[in-house]
């Protein structure tokens, strides 16, 4: 384990010039938050006149992509890339790279998966192995990317890049970052009855976001949702999970979280916060610039707050959701080695990385945090570090709707927490199953 996963604990003024600068997106985060619809089926990009290969990977960041493959294009003349840009949206990305393997068009080589997708599409058969490539990319590669990119302990893409959530907070009501929930719970409850404001946004609506949300708080009570070999439900053993919908439905019912906070995503959470209207969120980094004011946007906090790793029900160390893409190799490839070179090039090659860095999508090597110049990017790195994959199980995606629906129901009170638990339980076993 390398020194940036050592549970370091950071909190760093977001006015700061590198964390301003990482203005995320989140289309790889959590998928698409309820509302978003599709925008386009997809389209070449053209920049190989004479293609050898093709990388099909999600329209959203395009510039990022494409001065990755064109970095890759200017030292390889003779073995040029191509890029098919999916659609932004995730579920859209998905299946367009489905109907290609299924209809055997084999119009890609490699596929930009969503991190939760490497169990799915590994089981269906539609990906290579690329376990004798796990050499290359451990000590290399940040664990958590790594992790999301194995099936049943069989490595079967390659890290690419990456993404993390930060706990937001207002410096001018608090003075330190809580590290543990209850510490978070009381400060924050103390700080928005003096304000009239409320305690926390995140996100609460029945959809992804909610997942990982209540995931992160499942890990950090020491949660494992399945046993190591990816085998069977875990959820149930122990406290952990009761120890997360306790806190959610505790914080609900009191008030703490802010009203609407049922129905709230990313943006939703973003513009309270942003207008002074909470003293915590849980959000990802793109939000840094906004609060700021630096893209035109009116803020109320701008200078009075600051980011920290999100805080644990033992008070050490930290735990994000992770998100981001890795690289794969379609089985109906007819280019699999220069497609094989072309994935491990994107993970461990540093000027590929760099060209993330530079704009703005976080890299998966962790040379890339541990020589940054800018400490904002370190402290994104041990966040990372310690950041856990969502299971890539076959059935992630029907899990999830399970999870959001049972979760909902589960912190509203409309349901008792332990059905909501034993349900979700049985939809995680169910996931395995799935193909």
């Amino acid at each position: 384990m390398s020194e940036l996963s050592r549970h370091k604990r950071y909190a760093v003024r977001a006015g700061s010039t590198g964390l301003a600068a990482l203005g995320l997106t989140l289309a790889t985060a959590c998928g698409t938050p309820p509302g978003d619809k599709p925008e386009g089926e997809g389209e070449n990009a053209g920049i190989a006149e004479d293609p050898q290969f093709v990388w099909a990977v999600t329209g959203a960041d395009r510039q990022v992509h494409e001065a990755v493959a064109r970095l890759w294009n200017e030292t390889n003349p003779d073995r040029q890339v191509d890029i098919f840009f999916l659609a932004p949206t995730a579920d859209e990305q998905r299946q367009a790279m489905f109907q290609d393997l299924q209809s055997q068009a084999g119009e890609f080589d490699v596929l930009g998966l969503d991190v939760i997708w490497t169990g799915e599409f590994a089981d269906f058969g539609y990906i290579e192995s690329l376990e004798d490539l796990r050499g290359e990319v451990e000590g290399v590669s940040l664990d958590g990317p790594v992790d999301s990119a194995q099936w049943q302990q069989e490595l079967y893409a390659l890290p690419y890049s990456s993404n993390g959530a930060f706990l937001y907070y207002r410096t001018d009501l608090i003075e330190e970052p809580p590290t543990t929930w209850e510490e978070l719970y009381e400060t924050g409850t103390a700080a928005a009855e003096e304000a009239g404001i409320s305690g926390y946004v995140g996100q609460g609506d029945q959809y992804e976001g909610l997942v990982v949300n209540f995931l992160e708080m499942y890990w950090s009570a020491g949660g494992q949702l399945f046993d190591d070999a990816q085998q069977r439900s875990t959820l149930l053993e122990g406290d952990a999970a009761a120890t997360a919908l306790d806190f959610m439905t505790e914080a609900y019912a009191s008030g703490f979280y802010a009203e609407g906070f049922d129905s709230m995503v990313e943006d939703d959470a973003r513009a309270l916060f942003q207008a002074g209207e909470a003293v915590y969120m849980r959000n990802w980094p793109y939000a840094i610039p906004l609060l700021e004011g630096e893209e035109g946007e009116e803020t109320a906090v701008a200078g009075n707050f600051a980011v920290a790793p999100l805080p644990t029900f033992t008070g050490e160390g930290t735990t994000s959701a992770l998100g981001g893409l890795n690289n794969a190799v379609s089985t109906l490839s007819e280019n699999k080695d220069l497609a094989r070179e072309f994935v491990l090039w994107t993970a461990t090659d540093p000027r590929a990385q760099d060209v993330l860095a530079s704009h703005s999508l976080p890299p998966t090597m962790e040379s890339a945090y541990e020589d940054a110049e800018d400490p904002a990017l370190e402290v994104l790195g041990g966040i990372l570090a310690d950041a856990q994959a969502r299971p890539p199980v076959p059935g992630y995606n029907s899990m999830s709707l399970d999870l959001q629906e049972s979760l909902l129901a589960g912190y509203l009170g409309q349901e008792e927490p332990e059905a909501a638990l034993e349900a979700m339980d049985r939809s995680a076993n169910e996931a395995l199953e799935q193909k």
